[in-house]
C-alpha cells in the first residue's frame, strides 16, 4: 500500500466492523480458497492517493483460479482476459478507436491515475458474491467518502448494481459521475456498450487541466 493511504487505512483498520471482517477473512483463508491472495488482497492502493484521477468502480473479484490479483477488471499478464474485461475493450474501441492493452494486466491504467477498485475485495473460489455482507461494503463506502472529501475533480465510473449505489456518496457539484449496467455479458447490452464512458472521463480531465487516461 502507498503511505499516502497510510492514515486513512490505519483509522480504518482500528473500527469494530473492519476487526470483525479481519477475523472473518483469517478464518476463510485458513480453511478455504479465497481470491485474491493475501499479500494482493489492498492492491488498489498501491496507486498514490495524490494522484488519483479516475475511480473505476466494480463489484467483487474474479472467482476463478488465476484471475483476481487485487486490481478491479485486471488480471494478471498470463490469464486469458475475462469476458466482462473483454467488452470493456470493445466499448473503448467503439468510443475512441483502440485501446491501448495488449493483456488483460491494467496496471497501465493505475500509472496513470486509475484506482481500479471493487465493492467487495475478496471471495470464495467459485463462488461469486459469497464474501458480500461481510464488511467490505463499509469499508469501500469509506473509501469513497474519503476521495470524495480529499480529492478535487475526480471522475467516478460506477458499472453495476452495487457501485451505482455508492452514487449517493459522491458530490456530483464537484466530481463527474459515469454509470451503466456493468460490463459483465449478462448486463453488457442493456446500457454497457455505447455508454462513452471512457471519451466522457478524458474530456473532464482535460477541461480541469489533466492529462488524459490513455484506455
Amino acid at each position: 500500500m502507498h503511505e499516502s493511504w497510510k492514515p486513512f487505512l490505519e483509522s480504518e483498520f482500528s473500527k469494530p466492523y473492519f476487526k470483525e471482517l479481519a477475523n472473518f477473512l483469517h478464518e476463510a483463508y485458513d480453511t478455504k480458497t479465497i481470491y485474491p491472495k493475501k499479500s494482493l488482497v489492498f492492491s488498489a492502493f498501491t496507486i498514490d492517493l495524490n494522484e488519483v484521477k479516475v475511480v473505476i468502480l466494480g463489484q467483487d473479484p474474479y472467482h476463478t483460479p488465476g484471475a483476481a490479483h487485487g486490481l478491479a477488471f485486471s488480471v494478471p499478464n498470463s490469464a486469458p482476459i475475462p469476458p466482462s474485461l473483454i467488452n470493456i475493450y470493445k466499448e473503448i474501441d467503439n468510443d475512441i478507436g483502440h485501446h491501448c492493452n495488449k493483456t488483460g494486466y491494467l496496471g497501465s491504467w493505475q500509472k496513470q491515475g486509475v484506482l481500479l477498485l471493487n465493492t467487495v475485495l475478496t471471495v470464495e473460489a467459485h463462488k461469486a458474491g459469497s464474501h458480500r455482507g461481510k464488511g467490505w461494503e463499509i469499508f469501500t463506502t469509506e473509501v469513497i467518502k474519503y476521495l470524495n472529501e480529499t480529492r478535487p475533480h475526480l471522475v467516478f465510473i460506477l458499472w453495476g448494481r452495487d457501485a451505482r449505489n455508492k452514487k449517493s456518496l459522491i458530490d456530483e457539484n464537484k466530481h463527474l459521475i459515469l454509470e451503466s449496467p456493468h460490463p459483465s455479458p449478462l448486463s453488457a447490452y442493456s446500457g454497457f456498450f455505447g455508454n462513452h464512458h471512457f471519451s466522457r472521463a478524458n474530456e473532464f480531465l482535460n477541461s480541469h487541466g489533466m492529462d488524459k487516461i490513455e484506455w
